[in-house]
């Protein structure tokens, strides 16, 4: 279950970061990056959990 948590947040963080880039802000384009990344990693978590049987 953990696998598909991590996996749905990853989206979220990613599909939120690539919006905040978007602004004309650099503070805010800078923090989308980050939030970006973050969604990926966890992404990359949900997956390692799925390989492991969640016992990560």
């Amino acid at each position: 279950m953990g696998e598909l948590v991590d996996k749905v947040k990853g989206n979220v963080n990613e599909a939120v970061g690539k919006a905040k880039q978007k602004s004309n802000d650099p503070d805010t384009r800078a923090e989308g990056a980050a939030q970006e990344v973050k969604g990926k990693t966890q992404q990359v978590k949900g997956s390692v959990k799925g390989a492991l049987g969640d016992k990560v």
